[in-house]
């Protein structure tokens, strides 16, 4: 449950004051420790299941003892497997006047709501302590891929049922809102960045991207596809009529004990309309400088850059390497109360407190350069820009660096270098990039190793001539790969971490800009001056055991 829901319940049942409110919200965000668990240590309650009366009493329910209760296997098949681990729900008895069910999350009404529309019953709630409900819908409802084959088997059995003259309707049907509910939470689940629905001639592939790589799940009929695309843009609010021109649109759902908001965007192709759903996780947006994984001497320089009354600070790599996390990152370090802080962005991927974010949309003419000339008259200490992309972008943002006001921004180049190269070909005069431009950070993500399988290997003369070492040069360091295990799915891989290159725009590098230096002479220069490049940063990854030289070879 939302921790946030928890304290405000007891501030108004008057069990907490205000001061106390805030200190115990400070708390759970600094120790990461479960709200339960610091209700205790305060001493507002005795133990964590004290909370649950308190939650039952507000919302006018009554509690279920649910330790040595099984329910028989009736009840469980009106709430299908997916249905019932998506939303957490555990039915406890029906009657006629509806199915009482027990949440993880009792408190979010939207729940209820969506089961109403999914089962098509009335729902009426009981209270039980979170983890024993999660833990009896473990235990009663089997593995997600038998869920999964369950319902896929059903969907089979269902197809000559299918009548294409109404896709709204087969859209909304029972089992389509429960194979894509059941999709989006298995994929949720594996902590996947993007799903891809694909559909083709003759197969219809359903696959999602966990830390850079894509898996594939088990394929549902042909004869679904459009159904089931359908259903992803009704919940994404678009016009499913339209499938001629792509569209946007936004799921915010509530997927077990959190809520996750996902950026949908449709495009059609020969075969259908592709759809892509982004999942932005609220957890990267939170990183601070500290947990980026950069070395002691680039987190420095971006501490004193961002901290500059003016100039410009670059972020550069490819789409999905991070540089919005990075920036945003930089924007908590100086979100304080005497700095006025604008965001323009294309669109507003997550909002945070005390920063006043502008979404573009170019279909009104509200672009990049008409929204910065409106921050420079609302009086900013500090800009954002979603992406230089134009020369009129980067025009505006130079003046703005140069008129008394640091710039932060994105561009998409393969090295740090290469950001200034890039200004000069939209049309930027080499002078005023030379004179406003602080540094440019060059950023690529490889998965790391998985520390529960970690083990060390010996890499082939081969990959040691790709990385450009030789045998000899390797002295006593190591090299790790992951092994596979339960933890990792097998893929010897767990999370993501970045690789830097900092270029640091010195005197000896402006020269060079205001002469019209190509790259290569401009890394020659920076790497004399001390700049580690990409290569570098991650052969520190693979002597730390952070990363295998496969990772690296790929990204660098």
């Amino acid at each position: 449950m939302d921790h946030q829901q928890i304290i405000e319940l007891f501030q108004t049942r008057g069990l907490i004051d205000a001061s106390l409110a805030s200190d115990i919200l400070a708390e759970v965000d600094h120790s990461g420790k479960e709200i339960a668990e610091i209700l205790a240590d305060y001493q507002i309650i005795e133990n964590r299941d004290d909370i649950w009366p308190v939650v039952a009493s507000e919302l006018g329910v009554g509690m279920v003892d649910l330790r040595d209760w099984t329910p028989p296997e009736a009840l469980l098949a009106l709430v299908p497997a997916g249905t019932a681990r998506l939303h957490g729900a555990l039915p406890v008895s029906f009657d006629e006047h509806g199915l009482y069910l027990a949440l993880v999350d009792p408190l979010n009404p939207q729940t209820v709501e969506d089961l109403r529309f999914s089962l098509g019953r009335e729902i009426h709630l009981v209270v039980a302590p979170d983890y024993l409900v999660e833990a009896k819908i473990n235990d009663c409802y089997g593995g997600e891929g038998k869920a999964m084959d369950d319902l896929l088997s059903q969907l089979q059995l269902g197809g000559d049922s299918i009548n294409n003259a109404d896709l709204e309707a087969e859209a909304n049907s029972a089992p389509i809102v429960r194979y894509v509910d059941l999709v989006l939470y298995q994929a949720i689940k594996e902590k996947a960045s993007d799903i891809h629905f694909e559909p083709f001639e003759h197969e219809f592939k359903i696959r999602y991207r966990v830390d850079g790589a894509l898996y594939e799940m088990a394929p549902p009929p042909i004869h679904l596809a459009g159904p089931i695309l359908s259903r992803v843009k009704v919940m994404s609010n678009m016009n499913i009529a339209e499938r001629r021109v792509p569209q946007d649109g936004r799921i915010v759902k509530q997927v077990g004990e959190k809520q996750v908001d996902m950026r949908v965007s449709s495009l059609p192709t020969h075969h259908g309309e592709s759809i892509v759903l982004r999942v932005l996780d609220r957890s990267s947006v939170n990183l601070s400088l500290e947990n980026l994984g950069l070395s002691d001497h680039i987190y420095e320089y971006i501490t004193e850059t961002i901290e500059k009354p003016n100039g410009i600070f670059i972020v550069t790599g490819p789409t999905g390497a991070g540089k919005t996390t990075t920036l945003y990152a930089a924007l908590r370090r100086i979100n304080t109360i005497e700095s006025k802080l604008l965001t323009a962005e294309d669109p507003v991927e997550y909002d945070i407190d005390g920063i006043i974010q502008i979404p573009i949309h170019e279909a009104i003419g509200l672009d990049f350069p008409r929204v910065l000339r409106a921050f420079l008259r609302q009086d900013p200490d500090r800009i954002m820009i979603g992406e230089m992309r134009d020369k009129e972008t980067a025009t505006i943002g130079i003046q703005a660096a140069l008129t008394g006001h640091l710039v932060l921004s994105t561009l998409h180049t393969n090295d740090a270098p290469g950001a200034v190269t890039r200004l000069v070909d939209m049309g930027c005069e080499p002078f005023l990039v030379s004179a406003s431009l602080e540094g440019v950070l060059a950023q690529r993500l490889v998965r790391t190793i998985c520390k529960d399988c970690v083990t060390p290997y010996e890499p082939n003369e081969a990959l040691l001539d790709q990385l450009g070492i030789s045998a000899h040069e390797l002295g006593d360091k190591q090299f790790s790969t992951g092994a596979g295990c339960s933890s990792c799915g097998q893929t010897g891989y767990r999370g993501r971490r970045g690789l830097y290159e900092l270029l640091n725009v010195t005197d000896p590098i402006r020269e060079l800009i205001t002469g019209r230096a190509p790259t290569v002479v401009l890394k020659q220069k920076a790497v004399e001056l001390g700049m580690n490049t990409l290569r570098e940063d991650g052969l520190r990854n693979i002597y730390q055991g952070k990363t295998t030289i496969e990772e690296v070879l790929k990204y660098t």
